[in-house]
């Protein structure tokens, strides 16, 4: 038998399932009691005018999320914590997972409920529970896909590469950044022993699965000229202007994950590279260390890595619970204490600056408004549809069927329809993403209603340019509406055709 072998027990601890599942529902309903708070996010008002219409891809990502929306809208209506549902329950999963990857591992109960919970108290593994984003999902495959890589490494089973690939598939469904975990896969497997799968036909049915169940988009994207690549590389090009790629290593210890949980991931790469009986699942920490160096190399944005690290949590958690054996009863007493202690603290920084409890201008909102806009960037898209819908109604009857309202961006494209459908307001168009395949309509506008544009804009786009009301919100919270452009125009007289306006008008954002 070989040393891997030999250090690793041949059974598998008991399962914490039961406090596993309890912790998962408990962290569930209390994004459920608290998700109501505020509004939908931009992201998500975007993300639910794209549900309404299914399609087999979209210009800023791939169709999973699209699709799990429009259920959740059929399911719960445009309830915010219906249309949160699914995230949150997709954190919770994770948390589960978690676990089992440590009891995978060697863990006993303790290292089970411990890794779960360090994955569950990270910044961002709070913050995606709060909104229905793409990133939730992304999460959740990430760590999918490393638990069937722990369960083939662990068993020998060659058939856990179906797993893996569904795993990988449904997160290039999702997001693709998912190409570059399936980098640390390759790497995994190309720089340990686990190369022998090489020859194995599991793992390439396992990646002809992934490749079927990503065929959809691949065949989308050929039909539209890989629009994704251009908005991704729009997008890029934007962030590292912008100072969004900066600092990637720092926040990786502080919002990524947490100062309080930095020893037990830390643990997690050195079970996986320094110790016998981690030996074996050394392709784990490749899959960590090679997308981080790939997304610091291509400036990616720092929550990229987030879902690499409940793997690490596993193993660090697995590590700690030995060591902490090997000591005195005292000892082992004081460390599972300052565990516990540290998993509290995590959870407190998370829960105060990630989840939609402080009052609105509390200063609770106003600690969290100076380390992310995600809360402000939630409020106010009622009134703006108010507001709109009030200057389109004041219209003569006549003009209301030839009218159009432009949006300057997805979130106001999609508050207006979310919120100004009910109004009687037409579909809103946009240059935006995926709003701009869909055009302007059957029938060139002859007035416009222009939001979300300065007025210099307003008068290169038209000859009649008139200010017509305001964006505004009754908390008095500055955000991008607010702060950028605020000014609503009613715009007649347009100095270019409607196709030849179209044609340039493509943005991404």
């Amino acid at each position: 038998m070989t040393n891997s072998q030999t250090a690793f027990p041949s059974a598998l601890p008991s399962r914490a399932l039961g406090w596993l599942v309890t912790l998962a529902l408990a962290r569930l309903l209390l994004h459920c009691a608290t998700n109501w708070q505020y509004g939908f996010h931009r992201d998500e008002l975007g993300l639910l005018d794209d549900a309404r219409y299914l399609d087999l891809g979209y210009v800023s990502y791939p169709p999973f999320t699209p699709v799990l929306a429009r259920v959740a809208l059929i399911l719960f209506g445009p309830s915010l914590v219906g249309v949160r549902f699914f995230a949150a329950l997709a954190q919770s999963i994770a948390m589960v997972f978690t676990g089992l990857m440590a009891r995978e591992l060697g863990g006993q109960r303790w290292a089970q409920i411990v890794a779960a919970l360090a994955a569950a108290v990270s910044p961002m593994a709070v913050c995606m529970g709060t909104m229905l984003q793409y990133i939730a999902l992304d999460y959740l495959w990430w760590v999918l896909a490393a638990y069937g890589v722990i369960r083939l490494l662990r068993s020998e089973n060659p058939r856990w590469w179906l797993m893996i690939g569904g795993a990988l598939g449904l997160g290039m469904m999702t997001k693709y950044t998912m190409i570059f975990f399936i980098a640390g896969i390759v790497a995994g497997v190309v720089l340990t022993p686990a190369r022998r799968y090489l020859k194995s036909p599991w793992l390439w049915a396992g990646a002809a699965l992934s490749l079927v169940i990503f065929l959809p988009n691949v065949i989308w994207q050929i039909q539209h000229d890989f629009i994704s690549l251009t908005f991704l590389n729009h997008i890029h090009e934007r962030d590292v202007e912008i100072g969004r790629t900066d600092g990637f290593f720092v926040q990786q210890l502080f919002v990524s994950v947490n100062l309080f949980t930095l020893p037990l991931w830390l643990a997690g790469l050195y079970f996986y590279y320094r110790t016998p009986a981690g030996r074996r699942y050394r392709a784990l920490g490749w899959m960590f260390l090679v997308p981080l160096l790939l997304f610091f190399l291509a400036k990616g944005r720092f929550y990229y890595m987030a879902p690499a690290y409940p793997m690490l949590f596993a193993a660090g958690a697995v590590l700690w619970e030995r060591w902490l054996v090997r000591r005195g009863k005292r000892a082992a007493r004081a460390g599972r204490v300052a565990t516990w202690g540290a998993l509290a603290a995590g959870a407190a920084f998370s829960a105060i600056t990630m989840m939609p409890i402080a009052p609105i201008n509390s200063a609770g909102w106003r600690l969290t408004s100076k380390i992310h806009d995600n809360f402000t960037e939630q409020i106010g898209w009622p009134e703006l549809a108010a507001t709109v819908s009030g200057i389109y109604h004041a219209l003569p009857e006549a003009e209301r069927p030839r009218t159009a309202i432009l949006a300057g961006n997805y979130g106001e494209a999609g508050g207006i329809n979310l919120y100004g459908r009910p109004q009687g307001l037409p579909e809103v168009i946009s240059g935006t993403n995926t709003y701009w395949w869909r055009g302007y309509g059957a029938e060139p506008p002859e007035v416009v209603i222009l939001v979300g544009f300065s007025r210099a804009s307003a008068e290169r786009f038209a000859n009649e340019v008139e200010l017509a009301g305001q964006i505004t919100n009754p908390y008095g919270v500055r955000n991008e509406e607010t702060k950028d452009h605020s000014d609503i125009f009613l715009c007649r007289g347009f100095k270019k055709s409607w196709p030849e306006f179209w044609k340039g008008f493509q943005r991404f954002g």
